[in-house]
């Protein structure tokens, strides 16, 4: 047990052992912090974050360009899904059926009720998170997701991931999904989702919570093939090809809905 040392004892004292710090108590803010992260809140969060996409999307009106994506794009399936990162909320109002799907979902936290989402959704899910510096890639299980991808594509499985890294620089395209549609053969299909009704937070992504009741577009762009043989020139450019349409949709997207793109 640590020895109390009051104010008349001798500073350094031979006899005394060392004082120790008392614990910090915990404050509200601290055990609060815990609850929030533990694995049965992690579930209930996943849950109503589910029930809130649905009341969205059955009190929305969504419209899809083109008005059916399935058959219009069935021939470049399997193929890659792309979106930027701040409207992958509503990524579940994409049209899926007909046709099997996994959803890259990050390995952090957040990542979790990502995955509960998904999965009630009906999609599988692939756990990796893109690095932003390639010391880091197995660290992240990037390289594990990324083989995973590839499998899956060559399995006839579509896979869908946000075209740009997390807490990177916001709407510009990273490597990974270049590096993907040139290893696996299959093309890419830039996406893009607006509603008219919307929250927007102030973070790196300005992530979009669409709101009920709203005008929504569902736009999807010009498939983007890289070629196997592909060096890093030509990676580069089909790089840029990928950010501009994305941007362009986006654009269009938010036209239609009745605002700009925020």
């Amino acid at each position: 047990m640590n020895a109390i040392v009051n104010d008349q004892a001798p500073i350094g004292s031979a006899d005394e052992p060392a004082s120790q710090p008392a614990p910090k108590p915990r404050t509200p803010k601290h055990v609060l912090k815990k609850l929030g992260t533990s694995d049965r809140a992690v579930r209930v969060a996943g849950l109503a974050a589910v029930a809130y996409l649905k009341l969205v999307r059955a009190t929305s009106r969504i419209t899809f360009e083109p008005q059916d994506p399935l058959e219009a794009y069935r021939a470049f399936l399997p193929g890659i899904m792309t979106m930027w990162h701040g409207q992958h909320l509503m990524a579940p109002f994409v049209p899926s059926k007909g046709f099997n799907l996994k959803v890259m979902v990050s390995r952090h936290r957040d990542g979790e009720i990502n995955a509960i989402i998904a999965e009630k959704f009906g999609y599988g899910t692939i756990r990796a998170s893109a690095a932003r510096t390639p010391s880091r890639t197995i660290e992240k299980g990037g390289l594990r997701g990324f083989l995973e991808m590839k499998k899956a594509l060559a399995e006839g499985v579509t896979v869908a991931m946000t075209a740009d890294l997390s807490h990177a620089e916001s709407r510009r395209a990273g490597p990974g999904i270049i590096a993907l549609s040139r290893v696996s053969g299959r093309p890419i299909l830039p996406i893009a989702l607006a509603t008219s009704r919307r929250l927007v937070l102030e973070n790196w992504d300005r992530t979009t919570i669409n709101l009920p009741f709203s005008r929504g577009s569902c736009i999807f762009g010009t498939p983007i093939a890289v070629p196997g043989d592909a060096d890093e020139a030509v990676r580069e450019e089909k790089r840029q090809e990928l950010e501009a349409e994305l941007n362009r949709i986006t654009a269009i997207a938010y036209e239609r809905v009745g605002g700009k793109d925020d």
